[in-house]
């Protein structure tokens, strides 16, 4: 819970928690205390009650949605046909995205303007462009 604190943090935090409190910070403490234990003792009646109506051994993390059907309502067989079609499909979708991605890189790859040309080495002919003159443009004078 604190993990992001260190002990400085930690510090300052009780010393506030002193000046704002004051003779009362012990009462606060045990209050605060008290009731997470209350929370607590809740949650385990409730998963023992919901434990005891549906007859199974149900834990906190069971009452997730996904969870408590894949576990309680569904057997192996029946996930695995449920989950068959949309597995072949998941794979058709992802080898199409994967290639898509890897295009997309060499495209990338292709067009990255950071990468150096390739010089040609000292004493290698070149060949030295012409400089061209560029066309004129008609203008709208000369198509009337």
């Amino acid at each position: 819970m604190f993990e992001n604190l260190n002990w400085w943090e930690i510090g300052a935090l009780l010393l506030l928690a002193l000046l704002i409190f004051g003779d009362r910070l012990p009462n606060v403490i045990n209050d605060g205390l008290r009731m997470v234990r209350n929370l607590r003792n809740m949650a385990r009646n409730a998963t023992g009650d919901l434990s005891r109506e549906l007859g199974t051994d149900i834990q906190l993390e069971d009452l997730h949605p996904k969870a408590f059907i894949r576990k309680h309502l569904l057997s192996e067989d029946d996930e695995q046909a449920i989950r068959k079609p949309l597995q072949s499909m998941y794979d058709n979708l992802r080898s199409d995205v994967t290639g898509v991605h890897d295009e997309l890189k060499d495209v990338a790859k292709a067009a990255d303007l950071r990468t150096p040309t390739p010089r040609p080495a000292v004493g290698t002919p070149t060949a030295t462009p012409t400089p061209t003159t560029p066309t004129p443009r008609p203008s709208y004078d000369d198509a009337t």
